[in-house]
């Protein structure tokens, strides 16, 4: 019963944010996993039964991805047309009018969810085929925002950040507890670090990906082809 572990888990950190606060720079703060939360659960229940070889961990929630629909790196036509998720989605509890939720209504595209979910589909055809040995998650649940300015967790005071990178790897460890993966690959250097900060002494191995994101030289000149080849060096794909 991983996918119930993984719900529960999921539950538990959403409402241990949930009681966070962060000052400036920061104004809004959403957390997917509160206004989002069907969405996500269905993610979870659906592709989160049974052992994964492999974890893919993000950072946290992208502005027109995960913010939006409660799925990791969301892209809306990847989750709805290859996932197969989509339902109504709620409002966070104080909205940034610079940066609104519309849930599946959205029509800006989240570029890395776009590249990260098409090369699995690329690869593996079906979501079934993929998730029967791997699986994705964040990292952060929580979006920070600085106005209309996406703020990543890594750039905040430490003394807000500690508290919330605590919640992460208690998360982060109940998920590899429930999964058993052999491998934990990080999407870009700040989550492998973090991966291995938080659950550096279970039987895991560590890795990492180029981050998909379109700020990134080097994801713009062939992401699919430099992360197949990553992950083929690391000994994960063939």
């Amino acid at each position: 019963m991983t996918a119930t572990a993984l719900i529960t888990a999921a539950r538990q950190l959403s409402t241990t944010v949930d009681a966070m606060r962060f000052g400036p720079p920061v104004s809004h703060v959403y957390n997917p996993l509160d206004y989002a939360w069907n969405i996500h659960e269905a993610y979870l229940r659906r592709y989160g039964e049974g052992r994964k070889r492999a974890i893919f961990l993000g950072m946290n929630p992208g502005p027109f991805g995960m913010a939006q629909i409660g799925v990791p790196f969301g892209e809306i036509a990847s989750a709805r047309d290859w996932l197969g998720l989509e339902g109504p989605v709620g409002q966070p509890a104080i909205t940034n009018p610079k940066r609104p939720v519309e849930g599946f209504a959205c029509k800006r595209s989240e570029v890395s969810g776009q590249r990260l979910w098409g090369l699995f589909r690329a690869r593996f055809g079906t979501p079934e085929a993929f998730f029967a040995d791997h699986f994705v998650v964040n990292y952060c649940p929580l979006a920070f925002f600085e106005e209309g300015r996406n703020l990543t967790p890594d750039k905040l005071p430490g003394a807000e950040a500690r508290p919330l990178l605590a919640a992460c790897d208690a998360h982060l460890r109940a998920v590899v507890e429930a999964l058993q993966p052999e491998w934990l690959i990080g999407i870009g250097n700040w989550a492998e670090k973090r991966a291995a900060e938080a659950v550096g002494d279970m039987d895991v191995k560590f890795g990492r990906v180029l981050h998909p994101s379109p700020a990134s030289p080097a994801a713009n000149r062939g992401w699919a082809e430099a992360a197949t080849r990553q992950l083929t060096d690391l000994g994960i794909w063939k």
